[in-house]
């Protein structure tokens, strides 16, 4: 028996389960984070002395001189006065990043299903993606470049940028020590496990955007749609006046959300073609093959 081509093959129905899609999160999130810490700071810093992530820092500043737009230091500065107001950002930085991006996993999980893997696929390429830039360029970020060395900051190492600065410093406070948070590096824990170096490319600003594009079709009110962008605005303003990324480290970030957005797209079509073509090679068989009864 042949079957014919106008055989009607019933429909796949594509399935998801919550629980399969938190395990696979918090499982990639636990790898991530392994992954990251083998090359934290304190063993790029192994030696006392961070030069390799505090030369990549001097190579982001001329650049950002070159194109007239390192303006980091002066932005921080504005808002310094303003006790409270580092002290939210510091916050933000800190709690934001994470629980925002939960939020619209699982609201895209419930309200938007089709487009659902695709997001999800996205949100993994980028911050693997990431990893790669955090291994291959350690970047230190602006609140360190003042710091003692014995504090993963690079104030032990010669610069010819420093003399620039009347105080023969880059200028940059570190927020979170002078000001506080809800966190800190200084614990014996994040010293040891934490990447003060992992600043390009940007995954806040990366995941953000991600956040603002999967939550944009569901809303439809004008101010909504203009709030959901100004996160990413927001999280842009919040690296740079906590001093912990340089702005073109957040052109990082939408790189690695625009490649991981492709690779998170094409494994979606790839996985949704075998599993048609197994579906449909099983309800051939049964057509073929109907059970006995």
């Amino acid at each position: 028996m042949q079957v014919s081509e106008a055989t009607v093959l019933p429909h796949r129905e594509h399935r998801m389960r919550w629980w399969k899609e938190a395990a696979l999160i918090v499982g990639f999130y636990l790898i991530y984070s392994w992954t990251r810490n083998q090359f934290g700071s304190s063993k790029i810093a192994a030696d006392g002395i961070p030069e390799q992530a505090f030369n990549n820092a001097e190579r982001i500043v001329r650049l950002e001189r070159l194109i007239g737009l390192y303006h980091e230091e002066t932005m921080q500065e504005l808002f310094l006065s303003q006790k409270w107001f580092i002290q939210f950002w510091n916050t933000y930085y800190g709690t934001a990043h994470f629980a925002v991006t939960v939020a619209v996993f699982i609201v895209l999980f419930l309200k938007r299903p089709g487009v659902f893997p695709q997001f999800r696929n996205t949100l993994l390429a980028m911050t693997a993606l990431a990893i790669i830039g955090f291994a291959t360029f350690p970047l230190m970020p602006p609140r360190l470049l003042d710091t003692p060395c014995d504090r993963f900051g690079g104030a032990c190492i010669a610069s010819p940028l420093r003399p620039e600065n009347p105080d023969g410093t880059f200028g940059f406070v570190d927020t979170l020590k002078d000001y506080g948070g809800p966190w800190s590096f200084d614990s014996d824990t994040m010293t040891k496990l934490s990447n003060q170096y992992a600043a390009m490319p940007s995954l806040h600003i990366g995941w953000s955007t991600w956040c603002a594009i999967g939550a944009w079709p569901l809303l439809r009110r004008r101010w909504q749609r203009i709030a959901v962008f100004a996160y990413p605005l927001a999280t842009l303003f919040c690296i740079i006046v906590t001093g912990n990324h340089y702005w073109i480290d957040g052109v990082g970030g939408l790189l690695v959300l625009t490649f991981g957005s492709l690779i998170g797209w094409r494994f979606h079509r790839w996985n949704q073609d075998r599993l048609d073509k197994r579906w449909i090679r099983r309800n051939e068989d049964a057509v073929v093959h109907p059970a006995q009864g």
